[in-house]
């Protein structure tokens, strides 16, 4: 029987793992993407809900809606505030990335899974293997204020998560995004063809 394989795909903001993910697409793979899934949750499930009222108060939710502006605010200026909005989201996120890349690895053979923080959250034991995308901070700062952050808003993200060079000591493959998504796809085809991934 065919192995079925979790791939994992990482970076600090702005390196261009959101790139690779959609190339992954691109080539007819499923992506999970765990700031998606965060997201949803916040929006419908409801003990989560009643957890981040209590702690963040009323104005968390606009309408029923995430206040998602608010909630950043008050996460990247506060990392107690960070880690208590982690402690309710990450069990819950890690549970539900691991039931649906079960369901995909159903009548699949290979799922990639998107997450900034598989070092942070402690859960690269979850995953076949972690790949990781790099790039110069410089670039990477660049390609979050082409997309409408501010540099105080790029900084207070960087802080926290874990810097490259321990990731790099960690992860399965590592590639520098530094040039084109031309470049980038090319990664994307070594990895399948080292892990005999047909694409």
């Amino acid at each position: 029987m065919k192995k079925k394989i979790k791939i994992a795909v990482t970076g600090s903001i702005g390196s261009g793992k959101s790139e690779f993910c959609r190339i992954a697409e691109k080539f007819g793979f499923v992506v999970l993407r765990a700031d998606e899934i965060s997201k949803k949750l916040l929006s419908e499930n409801e003990t989560v809900r009643k957890k981040v009222l209590s702690i963040f108060g009323v104005k968390a939710y606009n309408d029923d809606k995430p206040n998602f502006k608010y909630l950043a605010e008050i996460v990247f200026n506060d990392t107690g505030k960070l880690k208590k909005l982690e402690s309710i989201l990450h069990p819950i996120v890690i549970k539900k990335i691991k039931k649906l890349s079960d369901e995909t690895l159903k009548d699949k053979d290979v799922v990639f899974i998107e997450s900034a923080l598989v070092y942070e959250a402690d859960i690269e034991d979850s995953f076949d293997y972690v790949v990781l995308i790099t790039a110069p901070r410089e670039i990477r700062l660049n390609r979050k204020l082409q997309n409408g952050f501010s540099e105080d808003d790029f900084i207070k993200r960087e802080q926290n998560q874990i810097p490259d060079e321990e990731k790099k000591k960690r992860a399965d493959f590592i590639f520098n995004n530094d040039k084109s998504v031309a470049e980038l796809e090319q990664y994307f085809k070594i990895l399948c063809l080292t892990l005999n991934i047909h694409i």
